[in-house]
């Protein structure tokens, strides 16, 4: 009963659904990619995908498609004969997921609509599908099922924000989560709150967070100097990086920054908006703080003139981001200062990068506090405190250093997820 509702319910969503990615598309410049959502390949991506068994794992967007790298890679290594579909539902997802090396096809995923389910799961024939951390399609779940496909959940979580919701709309995500041959999840908190919300105990398990298996090392001094190159930003400064931030975020760190820039006389701002279309936007910011700064899609790497002290670079580009970590001195991690969750704090501690986060870490709770636990980074409890806080780290060499040691020792203790999510895997090819 429950999904011939569902059915019934995706009929009239699909209308104002087309029109939503049409509008999405057509505002960020990209193609919507309407052949892939209705599960239709082209003839040259069957022929990628060949006659080998297919390995199909999503992930939603850019987040989940970083964590997913460690992943991908132990696939590849251990299943060589297997073709490796990679799928995302975000523009800014596939753009990431398209450079990946391990992957032999990129596609968007398909939308939860029958006749789009059928198509793709028909036409790709997967041996076995993998969704990452909580993406709850009824439509294809239920129809992979049914067709014996086995469905891995890897690197479950449900966040402190979303918890409420999932349990209130129980009866809705009840059906689906029943359907999952096993879900892999990354704390035995979410665990819990998604048996609680209806999944299967006896197929529900702690594997750890596949976050912690991405490679750490510090930054050597010439990679460190190549990057630097790359940007035109001189060894001298001591550079910055605010990354991944949100509006409101900007102006509060253009604010910290003019002030800093009274007594750090060598301190330069690597700017990094979540979002890149926000570029615009943030740049009129600058421009009435009376910032100088450049663009990154205006950047030449040869024969540009170098950054200098109180100036700002403005990326606006996508994927570069573990770069921009490894030639900064420190890193700002934005979604903290507003209440959207955070971001990932992994990134830049498997680089021995020192971290600041602000108090609202609601979607990275566990590893907010294991930072704090290990001593890898300092959280703000309000906005006022970011000034005070980077001219602490930015004046002490000592202080950057230990910091950075601290949290490639919580990375180095911490990994593990990918080993116990393969052997799960395994039970099913």
């Amino acid at each position: 009963m429950f999904f011939f509702a569902y059915n019934i319910l995706s009929l009239f969503l699909l209308i104002p659904v087309i029109f939503y990615h049409l509008y999405r598309s057509v505002s960020r410049g990209r193609p919507p990619a309407f052949r892939e959502r209705f599960g239709l390949l082209s003839a040259t991506d069957r022929t990628t995908l060949g006659k080998k068994p297919v390995i199909w794992l999503h992930a939603v967007s850019v987040g989940e498609s970083i964590a997913a790298r460690p992943l991908l890679k132990a696939l590849r290594a251990q299943y060589p004969g297997h073709a490796i579909l990679l799928s995302n539902t975000t523009e800014t997802g596939r753009t990431i997921s398209s450079t990946f090396p391990e992957k032999d096809l990129c596609i968007y995923f398909p939308f939860d609509f029958l006749p789009a389910v059928c198509s793709s799961l028909r036409i790709i024939k997967p041996e076995l599908i993998i969704i990452m951390e909580t993406e709850i399609w009824p439509n294809f779940t239920r129809e992979a099922v049914n067709r014996g496909i086995p469905v891995i959940l890897a690197n479950g979580r449900i966040s402190d924000r979303s918890f409420g919701r999932y349990l209130k709309f129980g009866w809705f995500f009840r059906p689906a989560l029943q359907e999952f041959s096993s879900l892999c999840m990354q704390t035995e908190t979410d665990r819990k709150r998604i048996i609680a919300i209806g999944a299967s105990s006896e197929r529900t398990i702690v594997t750890g967070n596949l976050k912690y298996d991405i490679p750490f090392q510090p930054v050597r001094d010439e990679e460190k100097a190549r990057f630097r190159h790359q940007y035109a930003i001189p060894s001298t400064l001591t550079v910055m990086v605010a990354a991944s931030t949100h509006p409101g975020e900007e102006e509060l760190i253009l604010s910290a920054y003019r002030e800093l820039l009274t007594t750090c006389d060598n301190l330069f701002l690597l700017l990094v908006p979540r979002h890149p279309e926000r570029a615009t936007e943030v740049a009129v910011l600058l421009e009435k703080a009376a910032l100088p700064y450049r663009r990154r899609t205006t950047l030449m790497v040869d024969g540009e003139a170098l950054f200098h002290h109180g100036e700002v670079l403005l990326v606006d580009t996508i994927g570069e981001m573990m770069g921009l970590y490894a030639l900064s001195d420190l890193a700002f991690v934005g979604g903290s200062l507003m209440p959207t969750g955070g971001h990932n704090l992994l990134e830049p501690a498997s680089l021995g990068i020192p971290s600041i986060f602000g108090p609202y870490m609601n979607n990275f709770r566990e590893i907010a506090d294991l930072v704090l636990q290990y001593g890898a980074g300092i959280q703000i409890e309000t906005p006022e405190k970011l000034t005070e806080t980077v001219r602490t780290v930015v004046i002490s060499e000592t202080l950057r250093q230990v910091l950075g040691q601290n949290g490639l020792k919580m990375m180095r203790d911490n990994g593990g997820a990918t080993h116990h999510i393969m052997q799960e895997i395994a039970r099913y090819l």
